[in-house]
């Protein structure tokens, strides 16, 4: 039976956005970049949520370079979440069929944080209501304080640099 539930969860979760809004617990079991986090669920499921309203320098694959601060962002957000119960607040799915959602741990907006520490732009393409002055605000008070990714003088955002690489 749990097998089943399973399956149906992850076909609604992944086929449509009517689980926009759902909030999911689970503990992070990895870390893939500054933005991308692996979610072992109390189902027993394995759910890949993409960080919702941010952008992170990419970092180096073993057929892509990275991105100044692409590793600095990613060891950032595994100090702060991994091995840790956090809870999903599931906005959207993206086109790799990843969950989008608000990452929260004792009460705090990982997201947000990532930004205000420099580790993250705000992702104004897919910014909305709320989350967008926040995180926008975030980003804005690390680049005034030089922050992170902002003493660079000129850092280049991550889907410039994503769309050049190709």
């Amino acid at each position: 039976m749990r097998v089943f539930l399973f399956t149906v969860l992850q076909i609604l979760l992944l086929t449509c956005s009517a689980y926009a809004g759902r909030v999911i617990e689970g503990m992070v079991k990895a870390v893939y970049d500054g933005d991308t986090i692996l979610l072992a669920t109390r189902e027993e499921s394995r759910l890949k949520v993409r960080l919702y309203g941010i952008d992170a320098p990419e970092t180096k694959k073993p057929d892509k370079p990275g991105q100044p601060y692409g590793d600095v962002s990613k060891r950032t957000l595994m100090y702060k979440i991994m091995g840790r119960r956090v809870t999903a607040e599931i906005i959207d799915v993206d086109q790799y069929k990843r969950a989008v959602g608000v990452i929260r741990y004792a009460g705090r907006d990982i997201n947000r944080e990532m930004a205000e520490e420099g580790m993250a732009w705000a992702y104004r393409q897919y910014l909305q209501g709320a989350y967008e002055s926040q995180y926008i605000g975030a980003e804005n008070r690390a680049r005034s304080r030089r922050t992170g990714l902002w003493r660079e003088s000129n850092p280049q955002p991550p889907w410039e640099f994503r769309r050049k690489k190709r």
